[in-house]
């Protein structure tokens, strides 16, 4: 997520640029590049699990890749301020099984000041969903279109 001018404190337009180029780096579905934007020492809980450092996101994000095949993320800006950056998302993926299930939940964001995650809070439910009923169908992996509507607009 550091990218130059990404950096603490957020105005509107930088908490807004912060959330799209993180959505973007985790779509690319590579645990190495999602990684770097985060601090040496970051700290995460995701659901039930928590995870320490490069290494261990790493490791992790491998095996939810894994799991969670042909995945597709939409985060959008939920709140900010000073260093922090509170966001909703949801993401669709195809499970081992072979079923289809969205993902929604919340994520609070605590940056450096290089603008690299030091925290990051993630509550996560899961949906099985049909098929027919994903709503995510760009080219993947890679960055949604620009023209792709973002959860709002989903009625997400």
């Amino acid at each position: 997520m550091a990218t130059s001018g990404l950096v603490p404190p957020f105005d509107r337009d930088g908490a807004i640029a912060k959330v799209r180029k993180a959505e973007d780096l985790w779509n690319t579905r590579d645990p190495e590049k999602v990684a770097a934007a985060y601090s040496p020492d970051s700290r995460w809980r995701n659901r039930t699990t928590w995870v320490n450092g490069h290494d261990e996101i790493v490791a992790f994000l491998t095996q939810k890749w894994d799991r969670e095949r042909d995945y597709r993320l939409i985060k959008q800006l939920w709140a900010f301020g000073g260093n922090r950056i509170a966001v909703r998302f949801a993401s669709e993926s195809m499970g081992k099984d072979g079923l289809w299930y969205r993902s929604y939940g919340n994520e609070q964001w605590q940056f450096d000041d290089e603008g690299r995650c030091q925290f990051r809070h993630a509550s996560i439910n899961d949906l099985q969903i049909a098929e027919a009923d994903r709503l995510y169908r760009w080219d993947a992996p890679g960055p949604r279109p620009q023209d792709h509507p973002g959860l709002s607009d989903l009625g997400l």
